[in-house]
């Protein structure tokens, strides 16, 4: 006989108040656990509940809950269910199961209460099997009509991928007795399978059955309006959470900061960002990542700055942020003082952070790093390998990228898309045509993957830079899907290179289909013209850009000084020391001229005189870049330049010498490759 069964009820109750009232600490609760026993009462469920309800609940000690369960002479189903909900709340999912057959075994039904949780415990553990019998014992006891049984095998049938069971759970419940947590589960589900504008759909559907949704609910649909780019119905959303009450909610704006930076709407995102009182780390995250997915790197780091300034301690998704915008500006010096604001092992334990962090010091021209960060990563997964070929292939390690490869075959690992996409470039960069037909067609044949439209860019940049434009031109007709304007750019770099204005002509009549807004396409061609002097074709496709209003992408050029990150156009007098730039500039063409360099004016590619062609090649941005560098780095140091468009053939000339004269190394990242300058040569063989 239980020795605490003969306490009245109000006696019991006056216990409870006696001994968990006004206490708030762990070991507080242990004192109020020891004066239990020491009255006597241990066996007693009333008070074991209360004990495990505090454990669990309020001070999360699943390890306590379960030494405090095994004292238990007798417990009953309401203990059962405090210990198994308890253990779920703390992410135990194989206890709860654990406990759940232990009631079975000591002939407790589960009820209404149980269920939810060991589908929650099934859910998470995929433990499927034991789900759907679950769910037969939920029909046969007839908990089949109640809510929260039923939201919790939608969750279970969705999370498991069995999208048409879940929906047939979801559709048989009654319609007054679907909730909110109903409605967001079935979402989730469209969410988990892809199915993003179903998921839509149904929130709209939601609100005509007069549920109203929670914050949860409300990222959820954000989420699926982000994936598919549905900006509209994002700021529906936005504007009936700001209705509903939802304006302030941290978890809510953080949503709309993360779809609208999805969605391409960096300005609305802005907004709401600092209209919140309140923002989190995720917060703070959801911005800076949005804006470095934008191509805003600078904005990336203002917003980081500021985080800092306001003590937010960064976490890995800020941080994969930081890093992005830091490889984008090549901002070196700020990439390695934002990563010691974490320790190093979590850089080396966490996938995403250890790949990021490579991909900064690969895009910063510091692949020696690259690669030792990469040695000591405790997990080396497919992504990770996938940089680091990436970051060889960009710098022009082509025999390293490509040995890279063969260990991640030996390793086991499958190869994916972007995999490839590394090879195929390491092989443009070195002129593997060979090698990177062999690559090209090994997806299909070897790997059973179907090459995407951007392996077939790959290749026909490869085949266009070497010369065969009639294969490439070929191999465009060949592919299963549409080709692209990136497909018909490359094949127009690679006419721009062997000055074939014929094919050139039908390459850009492509394009124009296809971007009729894009400056770049005309001013391509008129290139192309003026190349080979034919001036009057040059000026007229001109005239026509002109008349639509259309501006060319300008050039713009970056380099890192002391932290700080300036950038050039061509032709900037905007520079606090730019009288001093082009002193400098002008001291080294000087110097260069001295030394047999001749300028290139073949790459002005407008009809003016010889004179102002000189003049208009010395100033491009890259070059002013580089006067700065000169200026204010100290004679030993290593000059990192960036920029945003491909380094012109007179630039790059130029760069080759300085590196002579001035005994500098000088690394010079585009948009497609790392140039290494060292002693008057260039890493890229001229091949570019």
């Amino acid at each position: 006989m239980n020795p605490t069964s003969s306490i009245p009820p109000k006696a019991l109750l006056e216990l409870k108040t006696a001994l968990f009232h006004g206490f708030h600490s762990f070991n507080q609760l242990k004192h109020i656990h020891a004066r239990i026993i020491r009255y006597g009462f241990m066996h007693n469920n009333y008070l074991l509940n209360l004990l495990l309800k505090f454990t669990l609940n309020n001070f999360n000690h699943p390890n306590y809950a379960q030494l405090l369960f095994n004292q238990a002479r007798e417990p009953n189903i309401y203990v059962y269910n405090t210990m198994i909900r308890g253990l779920v709340s703390n992410n135990c999912y194989e206890e709860g199961i654990y406990y759940f057959y232990a009631m079975r075994e000591e002939g407790f039904f589960p009820d209404h209460f149980t269920f939810p949780f060991l589908f929650k415990c099934c859910t998470r553990l995929f433990e499927f099997d034991l789900g759907v019998k679950a769910h037969g014992v939920v029909v046969k006891m007839g908990y089949d009509c109640d809510v929260f049984v039923n939201t919790g095998l939608v969750c279970l049938y969705s999370k498991c991928g069995l999208l048409d069971d879940a929906h047939k759970v979801f559709d048989d419940m009654r319609e007054d007795l679907k909730n909110v947590v109903s409605w967001t589960a079935i979402m989730t589900g469209y969410i988990g399978v892809g199915k993003f504008r179903e998921a839509i759909e149904l929130f709209r559907r939601s609100l005509e059955m007069g549920s109203r949704p929670d914050s949860f609910s409300i990222v959820r649909v954000l989420l699926a309006c982000s994936r598919v780019g549905d900006v509209s119905t994002g700021e529906w959303i936005h504007g009936y959470a700001v209705e509903m009450g939802m304006g302030r909610n941290v978890f809510v704006n953080t949503g709309l900061i993360d779809m609208y930076g999805k969605c391409g709407k960096m300005v609305k995102a802005r907004e709401v960002f600092d209209g919140m009182v309140e923002k989190d780390v995720v917060s703070w995250s959801a911005m800076i990542q949005g804006y470095a997915a934008n191509g805003l790197p600078k904005e990336a780091l203002e917003v980081f700055y500021r985080m800092q300034r306001e003590g937010v301690r960064p976490d890995c998704y800020s941080m994969v942020g930081v890093l992005s915008a830091c490889a984008r500006l090549g901002a070196l010096e700020v990439g390695e003082w934002a990563s010691r604001l974490m320790e190093r092992d979590e850089f080396f334990d966490n996938a995403v952070l250890g790949t990021a962090l490579i991909d900064m010091y690969a895009k910063c021209g510091r692949m020696v790093s690259a690669w030792e960060i990469f040695r000591q990563m405790t997990v080396k997964d497919r992504v990770v390998w996938n940089a680091v070929v990436s970051g060889l292939a960009m710098h022009g390690h082509v025999k390293s990228a490509l040995c890279c490869f063969g260990q991640v075959e030996k390793l086991g690992l499958k190869p994916d898309g972007n995999t490839f996409i590394g090879l195929l470039c390491a092989c443009t960069h070195a002129g593997l045509v060979g090698d990177g037909r062999k690559y090209f067609h090994s997806m299909t044949h070897s790997y059973s993957l179907e090459p995407a439209i951007e392996h077939y860019g790959c290749m026909v940049d490869l085949l266009g830079r070497a010369g065969l434009l009639d294969e490439a031109h070929s191999l465009i007709g060949t592919m299963p899907m549409k080709a692209n304007a990136v497909i018909w750019g490359a094949l127009l770099s690679g006419c721009r290179l062997h000055r074939d204005t014929k094919l050139a002509e039908h390459v850009l009549k492509q394009l124009i289909q296809l971007e009729p807004w894009n400056s770049g396409n005309y001013v391509l061609l008129s290139n192309i013209y003026a190349s080979n002097n034919k001036w009057d074709d040059s000026e007229r496709v001109r005239s026509s850009l002109n008349e639509a209003r259309m501006q060319k992408i300008p050039a713009y050029s970056w380099i890192e000084i002391d932290g700080v990150v300036h950038e050039f156009l061509v032709g900037d007098t905007y520079h606090s020391i730019s009288e001093k730039i082009y002193g400098k500039l002008s001291e080294l063409s000087k110097e260069l001229r001295e030394a047999g360099y001749v300028p290139r004016t073949e790459y002005v590619l407008f009809d003016i005189e010889e004179e102002e062609k000189e003049q208009f090649v010395g100033c491009h941005s890259e070059k002013l870049a580089l006067a700065f560098g000169l200026l204010r780095t100290r004679p030993s140091e290593v000059i990192r330049i960036i920029k945003n468009l491909r380094i012109c053939g007179d630039c790059h000339t130029f760069f080759k010498h300085v590196s002579k004269i001035s005994e500098r190394e000088i690394i010079l990242r585009d948009n497609n490759r790392f140039h290494c300058f060292l002693k008057g040569s260039c890493s890229c063989g001229d091949y570019w």
